[in-house]
C-alpha cells in the first residue's frame, strides 16, 4: 500500500479512531502507534534517565497534519503543540499546495559547526595563518575522535579561521566544520572541538577558551518551496494583499517576529514531536532572520506571470534521527516511524515546509478575513473545556460562544450552567 497523507474528514473521528486511519494511511501496523497513548508513552521511570530531578511529566497534544506532498512523496506529519489552529491551519495550505504539485526542497548537507576560541594571541592575524596552515592535521585529530561517523561517509571537512575585534581584545576563533550525517551532531562535534583544542593553542602560542558547537547553522540551510493557485487562495486580490504582508515583514523587524512566530509554529511543533531540540532549532533559525545585520522575514511570497503565489523558505535545521530524545523517548520513535523518514535531510525538508505551510496559513487569514476568525473559532474548545464542559458538552459550549463573539471563559461558564439547567 502507497501512503497518503490525503486523509478527508479525519477531524469527524475521534483520537483512537484517528489513530487507526493514519496508521492504516500510513501502512503500519496501528500498534506502531501505541505509544501516542498517554498510559503507553513515556514512563516516569524513563524519564528520570533523560533530565535531572524529574517529578512527573507534562502532556503536549499532537496533532496529525494531513495532505503534505514533498519532494513527491506524500506525508503525514506529526506536530506537537498547544495552540488551536495549527495543525488544521498547516494541513490546508499543505492542500492548496498539492493541487499545484507539492513542495519541493533542497538543501546544502548536513553540516555542522563547532567553534574554538583563541585568546592572547600576540599576533592574531598570524596566528589565523598558522591555524590554516595546519589544516590537514586538525581535521586528521578530529576524525580521529570519531570512527564511525567517519565509517558512516561524515566526519570533519573543513575549518575556517577569523580574527575578532571585542571589548577584550582581539580574539582569534576558529571553526570546525564536521558532516554528521543523520545525528544533529552536538555530541560530535563538541567532542571534536575539544580534542582540538591543546593543539590549536599550541599551534597559536596562546590559550584556548570555549571549544563549542555554535546552532548558528548556516551549513546545513534547508529550503522549501511550493506554488498556490489564486483561485485556492481566493482571487487576485488576496494574492497581492499575501504578497504586501509578505514584504512589510521583510522590511520591518516588528512585523518580522510575528510573521517568524508563525513559521516556527509549525516548525517547532515537528521537531519537539520527533524528539529534536526545539532551542536549537529556533535559535538558528532566528539567527539567520539576522544574518544580514536586521531581523527580517525568514520566507518570501511572491506573484509569477500566471498570477498565483509562489512561496519560498530558507532555514537552518539541525535536526537529526540518531541519539538523543529521538531515540531514547518512545512517542518520538512513534512519529518518526509514522513520518516515514530514513535520513535527517529527509526530516530537515518536512520540517521546512510544515514551516512554509503554517506561514502561508496565516498570511492569507491575515490578508483575507482576519487572524482570529478562525483561529479563535478553533480556540472556543480549549475555552469550553477551561469552563469545565465535559467532553459530550464541548462542542455545544463553543459552538454558542463562537456565534454570540464573546469567546471567554466566564460567558462559557454561563453557557455551560444554562446547559445544564436545560438538561436537568
Amino acid at each position: 500500500m502507497t501512503p497518503s497523507s490525503r486523509l478527508s474528514g479525519l477531524r469527524d473521528h475521534g483520537p483512537i479512531a484517528r489513530r487507526a486511519l493514519v496508521a492504516r494511511a500510513a501502512g503500519l501496523d496501528p500498534a506502531v502507534l501505541g505509544a501516542f497513548e498517554p498510559t503507553d508513552g513515556l514512563t516516569l521511570s524513563q524519564a528520570d534517565h533523560m533530565v535531572e530531578n524529574v517529578v512527573g511529566l507534562i502532556g503536549i497534544p499532537v496533532g496529525i497534519a494531513t495532505n503534505f506532498r514533498i519532494d513527491g512523496v506524500d506525508r503525514l506529519v506529526p506536530m506537537a503543540t498547544e495552540e488551536p489552529s495549527v495543525v488544521a491551519a498547516a494541513s490546508n495550505a499543505a492542500r492548496m499546495a498539492r493541487q499545484t504539485g507539492g513542495f519541493v526542497t533542497s538543501s546544502t548537507g548536513e553540516v555542522m559547526t563547532a567553534q574554538v576560541q583563541v585568546l592572547d594571541a600576540v599576533d592574531p592575524e598570524g596566528t589565523r595563518l598558522r591555524l590554516l596552515e595546519a589544516r590537514d592535521e586538525l581535521l586528521a585529530l578530529a576524525d580521529a575522535q570519531d570512527p564511525l561517523l567517519v565509517s558512516l561517509g561524515g566526519g570533519a571537512v573543513d575549518i575556517t579561521a577569523r580574527t575578532l575585534p571585542t571589548r577584550t581584545g582581539v580574539h582569534v576563533i576558529l571553526h570546525l566544520h564536521v558532516d554528521v550525517r543523520d545525528a544533529m551532531g552536538a555530541n560530535a562535534v563538541n567532542t571534536m572541538a575539544e580534542a582540538l583544542a591543546p593543539r590549536i593553542a599550541e599551534i597559536a602560542g596562546a590559550r584556548t577558551l570555549l571549544r563549542i558547537l555554535t546552532n548558528k547553522a548556516d551549513r546545513r540551510l534547508t529550503r522549501a518551496r511550493a506554488l498556490f493557485s489564486a483561485d485556492a487562495l481566493g482571487g487576485a486580490q488576496v494574492v497581492a494583499d499575501i504578497e504586501a504582508a509578505s514584504a512589510f515583514a521583510e522590511a520591518d523587524a516588528y512585523r518580522a517576529a510575528t510573521h517568524n512566530k508563525g513559521i516556527m509554529n509549525g516548525i517547532s511543533a515537528v521537531v519537539l514531536a520527533t524528539g529534536n531540540d526545539t532551542r536549537a532549532v529556533e535559535a538558528g533559525c532566528h539567527s539567520h532572520a539576522a544574518r544580514d545585520g536586521g531581523y527580517s522575514a525568514l520566507s518570501r511570497f511572491e506573484r509569477n506571470a500566471d498570477g498565483d503565489l509562489v512561496g519560498t523558505l530558507e532555514v537552518p535545521l539541525a535536526v537529526g534521527l540518531v541519539g538523543g530524545a529521538t531515540r531514547a523517548h518512545p512517542t518520538a520513535r512513534a512519529a518518526v516511524q509514522l513520518l516515514g523518514v530514513d535520513t535527517a535531510r529527509q526530516l530537515a525538508a518536512t520540517i521546512a515546509a510544515v514551516g512554509l505551510a503554517q506561514n502561508l496559513a496565516a498570511c492569507r487569514a491575515l490578508a483575507a478575513e482576519g487572524i482570529q476568525r478562525g483561529h479563535m473559532t478553533l480556540h472556543a474548545r480549549t475555552v469550553a473545556a477551561s469552563a469545565g464542559a465535559a467532553s459530550h458538552e464541548i462542542a455545544a459550549v463553543a459552538a454558542r460562544i463562537v456565534a454570540d463573539r464573546r469567546i471567554r471563559v466566564e460567558y462559557a461558564r454561563e453557557v455551560l450552567d444554562e446547559l445544564r439547567g436545560a438538561h436537568s
